[in-house]
């Protein structure tokens, strides 16, 4: 791994505070992503399970974590299982860990070769009442592809049908939402990573530069501070095309008297940044480009006022889409006319503002997390308001992480520039 050695205690805590909300005499099965072909002999860059590395740490292909904290012999009770060294594949794919490595990693101290797990597991089934499984239960999923958990469900019920069955995936969504003191330290670090790369773009961007040419520069800065790779894939759009929310093809000039809509974020230790900036290709914003982009920052940091614990998600949107109605008639994009003939059910200020405005943010960069109950302390959110205007090829958006704590929130981004001021000045230095 690039990164350097995570504190063992994040996957200690969080191991404890999932076995703490299962029922008795009941066991917990986790499993590692699929390695998915590409093409020819090819597969696609390698990605663990996000809620088995919330758990152990490990982003080895073929790995799983078994929990069973009432099983009678007490060396069981937690279970990493790891792939077999081979050293003719090692040869070909590189080094595979070692039970001590594995151990350093997440404090398991019991380890299994998957090739020897199935004569114990079925014991440990046989003695357990319920079976927890984990699924996919990201309110965004969008693909239905068989992954290996659901042919692993399949499996299981078909050789131990009387047992109770319960998804993991609820307890998952609460748990992985509010982060540990030591996961928050993890998050900081991709986030200090992002922003020393923004820094450096301030410096590099100019008039001709290509949105590919940026992007090469984020992904080296990354590298070079250790990052795990990008959280997702960043979106360099200039002019016209930051309209386009999930721009990624990267490959138009910057041209003087542009904006440039920036939208990425560090991967550290398998937790993320996210981070936006919108900045003026030659430095300097015009005077229509920063009266915009002021409107948005207010809308950021009007967001940022509001987003505290006890609040719910579709509350506090409903709010922002009423300050975003003032500040768009302000700007001229909206008028009293508008918004007496705007249908409640897609209001009139959807035109330049169509997005939400938070997410979670954690191991996934839109992580697991309520939108309907009450936000807690130790969430951490994006905040993330736009604005996007057709008839002036202008798109603009501005967003920062956010940890919620008991007395309101911190902005885990507030030392990187955000004022239009602070911007040119850097541009320009």
């Amino acid at each position: 791994m690039k990164y350097l050695p995570l504190d063992p205690r994040i996957f200690i805590k969080n191991r404890k505070r999932f076995t703490d909300k299962m029922e008795r005499n009941a066991i917990a099965i986790f499993l590692a992503n699929d390695e998915v072909p590409e093409n020819g002999d090819a597969l696609y860059r390698y990605k663990p399970n996000s809620s088995l590395f919330w758990l152990s740490g490990i982003q080895q292909e073929d790995t799983m974590v078994i929990l069973y904290p009432d099983n009678p012999d007490p060396k069981y009770r937690e279970v990493l299982v790891l792939v077999r060294p081979n050293e003719l594949k090692e040869k070909w794919d590189g080094k595979r860990l070692r039970a001590g490595e594995a151990t350093g990693i997440n404090g398991i101290k019991t380890i299994v070769w998957q090739d020897a797990l199935p004569a114990l597991l079925i014991s440990w089934i046989h003695a357990a009442e319920t079976i927890y499984l984990d699924t996919n239960e990201n309110d965004r999923k969008s693909s239905w592809i068989e992954t290996r958990q659901y042919r692993y469900i399949k499996e299981l019920k078909e050789k131990f049908p009387l047992h109770q069955y319960k998804r993991a995936a609820p307890v998952l969504k609460e748990l992985r939402a509010i982060k540990t003191p030591e996961e928050v330290e993890v998050i900081k670090k991709a986030i200090g990573i992002t922003e020393k790369t923004f820094r450096r773009l301030l410096q590099f961007i100019k008039p001709g530069v290509w949105e590919f040419e940026i992007e090469a520069e984020i992904l080296h800065a990354f590298l070079s501070n250790r990052a795990t790779r990008e959280g997702y894939g960043s979106i360099i759009a200039s002019g016209d095309r930051a309209r386009t929310l999930h721009y990624v093809s990267n490959n138009q000039q910057c041209r003087d008297g542009e904006l440039i809509l920036m939208d990425f974020g560090a991967e550290y230790g398998g937790y993320n940044a996210d981070l936006t900036r919108t900045i003026p290709v030659n430095g300097r914003f015009t005077r229509r480009q920063k009266e915009v982009y002021n409107a948005c920052l207010r809308l950021h940091r009007y967001a940022a006022s509001l987003l505290k614990p006890g609040v719910t998600i579709i509350d506090y949107h409903e709010k922002i889409g009423n300050e975003a109605t003032r500040e768009f008639i302000k700007l001229g994009l909206l008028t009293k006319a508008d918004l007496k003939n705007e249908d409640p059910e897609n209001r009139a200020y959807r035109k330049y503002l169509y997005h939400g405005i938070s997410h979670h943010l954690g191991i996934d960069v839109h992580d697991l997390g309520p939108f309907r109950s009450p936000l807690k302390a130790g969430m951490v959110l994006t905040i993330e308001p736009g604005i996007y205007i057709e008839e002036e090829q202008m798109g603009i958006r501005i967003e920062n992480n956010f940890l919620l704590t008991r007395n309101g929130n911190i902005d885990l981004m507030k030392t990187m520039p955000i004022e239009a001021e602070d911007i040119e000045r850097l541009m320009n230095s």
